[in-house]
């Protein structure tokens, strides 16, 4: 009986350790299962915390995805205009329509009217609403560089394919941006859905993989695009850069030739200063050395930028008839320094008579430029006759050679020319007394003149027939109103004609006085009064005018 009690109580305590054991395996299994769904609820906080980052960040200054939500928009609207104008067509199918159908179908009028307004405003994502994006600019005008200004068109044309590469960069990182972002948010919505199996997520997800759907064809697309656009602006970029090198050493290489040939020329003009003492001389050796220098400049800027000279003769040829119409003075003013230079008819330091219209000028040429003569102003007869101002600067365009005239008081090596002297003796002076004066004066004064133009005459008879060369002075008596006019001419120098005429005119005048016989003559009036005055009136009828006649004796 003990035993049996003993075994009873043996048993009775194991049962009761089992049941004890198995409690506690409960409660831990428990415990576990409790630890298990708040780390799950504290990750599915945290995904959701990154989902939301992530949405934002998306939806944060992004064309991609505004585009994308405007394409979606455009899509829902016009799957449900297709429902409405099903719906419409449906009840308009129906012969009889209720009260409620006929409320139904107005309304179903009126929205279609505006669904069709706002696909209308969404029209431009009716195809392919991305492809703007994926285009990138068109590489137009792309400069060639044949000159120091071109350069510059050149770096601003680099720096302009620089800022397109950096905008078409910027779309393609956003693109890969928003995949990225995508897939991110598509693994939290996947981790999401096996943590709670929760409907939202599945949709949240399937729209995930729509958009997945268009933007990962895009980024491929794109990413081949942007590989050739970038390949294509370092090609240009290289091109432009070795154009800007070769051109700025053609430059240097030009400057450094023209710079050589200004040190050149200046040490050719300290010689011509230092050796030749003429200044007509040195201003002709100056004027050379001008004209030669700026012909080697355009040759030499001629030949360095102009690749095909040939093409340049072209166009100047079918630019010519134009350019002589719309530019006649100034051609006919390069035409005319081209006669100057080459024909020698006039020079620098000649003495002239530029004479157009009732204007009159004497002067000397100082200058002959291109386009215009410049011409000093004398003291001359004719500024003492007819200007009365002198020293001005004339500006005389060359084509005026052709259609005015220009006379030259010093051609060539002849410097004079025949000036005269006019006075009035009575009737009753010693005429030849009065000639023989004056022809002795003539002879004294202007004798150095008359041996040099003779001279100077004889030298030009290899260029020109000349028939006539007495430059000996000439004295000419005629009638005149009030005695006989004397006419001295002589010779004397074109740059200083009155003077020699003062100094003759004088001589002759002091020689006159000491002649008895010789009286200068000038208009008189002589006058006889009479007492014995007798006076008549009469009266033309005719005219009905009183004429009076004085009889003096």
């Amino acid at each position: 009986m003990l035993k049996k009690i003993i075994l009873l109580l043996l048993i009775i305590s194991v049962t009761f350790a089992e049941d004890n054991a198995t409690q506690k395996n409960k409660n831990i299994k428990a415990m576990i299962k409790q630890r298990e769904k708040i780390i799950l609820q504290k990750k599915k906080e945290e995904l959701l915390n990154e989902q939301i980052v992530l949405k934002k960040e998306m939806h944060q200054e992004n064309i991609w995805t505004k585009i994308y939500s405007n394409y979606k928009t455009y899509l829902e609207l016009k799957n449900e205009y297709k429902d409405i104008e099903r719906d419409i067509k449906r009840l308009e199918s129906k012969r009889r329509l209720t009260s409620k159908q006929d409320k139904q179908l107005d309304a179903l009028k009126i929205k279609e009217k505006t669904l069709k307004g706002k696909l209308e405003l969404l029209v431009e994502y009716e195809d392919d609403p991305f492809s703007k994006l994926l285009k990138h600019d068109e590489f137009e005008d792309i400069p060639i560089i044949g000159n120091p200004i071109a350069v510059l068109g050149a770096i601003s044309y680099q720096k302009k394919l620089t800022i397109n590469q950096e905008e078409y960069k910027y779309k393609y990182d956003s693109l890969t941006q928003i995949v990225v972002k995508l897939m991110g948010e598509k693994e939290i919505l996947t981790q999401l859905s096996k943590i709670d199996d929760n409907e939202i997520y599945k949709t949240e997800l399937k729209e995930i993989n729509s958009q997945l759907d268009v933007f990962n064809p895009l980024l491929e697309i794109f990413t081949t695009t942007k590989k050739i656009y970038d390949k294509k602006i370092d090609e240009i970029k290289l091109n432009l850069s070795n154009e800007i090198k070769r051109e700025v050493q053609k430059t240097l290489l030009t400057l450094s030739i023209l710079i050589a040939f200004i040190i050149f020329l200046f040490i050719l003009k300290f010689i011509t200063r230092k050796y030749i003492k003429d200044d007509d001389r040195t201003y002709r050796v100056n004027k050379a050395l001008n004209m030669t220098f700026i012909t080697i400049l355009l040759l030499t800027l001629l030949f360095t930028y102009i690749e095909n000279v040939s093409y340049l003769v072209t166009v100047l040829g079918f630019a010519s008839a134009g350019i002589a119409i719309a530019m006649k003075d100034w051609f006919m003013s390069i035409m005319g320094w081209l006669v100057l230079i080459m024909g020698g008819s006039m020079k620098i330091g000649d003495r002239v008579k530029f004479v157009r219209g009732n204007i009159q000028y004497v002067g000397d040429i100082v200058d002959i430029s291109l386009l215009r003569m410049t011409l000093q102003e004398d003291i001359t007869l004719t500024t003492y006759n007819i200007n009365r101002r002198a020293g001005r600067f004339i500006f005389i365009p060359n084509n005026f050679i052709f259609t005015d005239m220009i006379a030259n008081y010093s051609h060539s090596s002849l410097k004079t020319v025949w000036d005269g002297i006019d006075f009035v003796v009575t009737f009753d002076s010693d005429i030849n007394k009065t000639i023989s004066i004056v022809t002795e004066v003539t002879k004294k004064y202007s004798k150095g003149y008359t041996d040099i133009t003779r001279k100077q005459l004889n030298g030009l008879r290899t260029e020109y027939s000349l028939k006539n060369t007495n430059v000996e002075p000439r004295i000419f008596s005629f009638f005149d109103t009030y005695g006989v006019k004397i006419s001295s001419w002589y010779m004397t120098n074109s740059y200083a004609t009155l003077k020699l005429r003062s100094t003759i005119s004088m001589e002759i005048m002091e020689r006159i006085k000491d002649e008895k016989n010789i009286s200068m003559a000038f208009p008189t009036q002589t006058v006889y009064i009479d007492k014995n005055v007798k006076t008549s009136s009469t009266i033309d009828t005719k005219n009905k005018e009183y004429i009076k006649e004085e009889n003096i004796e």
